[in-house]
């Protein structure tokens, strides 16, 4: 199996996540904290680097009724330059609701405050990639 990263992008804070060489697992990989989509950019591509990736999912926030918005624009422009700083395959992916279930585990877990803010985004990119690969466990592409 292909080495994965997600990507929760956000303008402060962005989530990553890989996951294990069978394709199984999802595991948090930290946060990049960067101003400036340009300066995300080259975190994230040098930690792809670092790890190993082979494919980039970018999580992208579609709204409840399928529409992109703004958010969702931002997240598309981040994965188009990803892609060319990385020369990687980068595939977007819906995240609806992704954040909201990253509160709801943290809450259940009792975390709160600064810990909360600093664990969100990578909770968030291991939601997003676990999802990624449970459902798209037979992908040939992916092997």
């Amino acid at each position: 199996m292909k080495i994965i990263m997600a990507v929760d992008y956000g303008d402060a804070r962005t989530g990553l996540a890989v996951c294990d060489k069978l394709g199984m697992l999802a595991v948090g990989a930290g946060c990049v904290k960067c101003e400036g989509m340009k300066k995300t950019v080259e975190a994230v591509a040098a930690e792809a680097a670092k790890r190993k990736a082979e494919i980039i999912v970018v999580g992208n926030p579609i709204n409840m009724n399928g529409t992109e918005g703004p958010r969702s624009e931002k997240c598309r422009a981040f994965a188009a330059l990803l892609g060319e700083a990385c020369s990687l395959p980068v595939e977007l992916y819906d995240e609806r609701l992704t954040t909201v279930s990253a509160h709801r585990f943290l809450s259940d877990a009792n975390i709160r405050g600064k810990k909360r803010k600093d664990s969100v985004d990578e909770l968030s990119a291991t939601l997003i990639l676990q999802d990624f690969l449970d459902r798209n466990r037979n992908r040939e592409d992916l092997k």
